[in-house]
């Protein structure tokens, strides 16, 4: 009985000490040594952008090497969306609209909050972000919260900021980026 409270105690600090640098999402750690889509199929509030990303075949990409910084929408992100567009979008037929959105919400780089800040200062209070999937996208920031406007003008905030990834890092936000039309 003895071994097995030990054994506990042992699971329960090594456990915390692996979050001690990196948030919880979803209802689950994030651990560092994992990459990006390993991170995010245990997330609650990203199961809908996870069948994107499954959708849009992207889950081998986004395993890779990077680096990547993916602004990760929540469910509640994508329920903001007109009714039936995330329906519409998970349609095979609609795969390369599907996989042009997603991947206009991942840059090809490893950017922590304090570097967008920063570049966002360099450039005096809004820094342009080049997407993978081609989109122009706009960095700002307000009492410390990463905010991002899309082609629409839509402006996402990042809720939860640096879920740092073996391959890269997310960024969690509230607004599903969508390029310009």
């Amino acid at each position: 009985m003895k071994a097995l409270k030990l054994g506990t105690a042992i699971l329960a600090l090594t456990s915390g000490l692996a979050l001690a640098g990196n948030p919880m999402v979803g209802g689950a750690p994030m651990f560092e040594d994992k990459n990006i889509v390993e991170n995010a199929v245990n997330s609650a509030d990203h199961t809908t952008l996870v069948a994107a990303v499954k959708a849009a075949g992207l889950v081998e990409t986004l395993s890779g090497p990077g680096p990547f910084t993916v602004f990760a929408p929540t469910n509640e992100a994508f329920a903001k969306l007109p009714a039936g567009t995330v329906e519409t979008l998970l349609k095979p037929e609609n795969k390369d609209q599907l996989t042009k959105i997603l991947t206009c919400h991942v840059v090809a780089a490893d950017a922590m909050s304090d570097a967008i800040m920063k570049m966002v200062d360099d450039d005096k209070g809004a820094h342009p972000v080049k997407t993978v999937g081609g989109c122009e996208f706009t960095a700002m920031y307000k009492d410390g919260v990463v905010m991002i406007k899309d082609g629409q003008g839509n402006v996402a905030n990042v809720t939860i900021a640096d879920v740092k990834q073996s391959n890269g890092v997310i960024h969690v936000i509230d607004t599903v980026l969508l390029p310009a039309m």
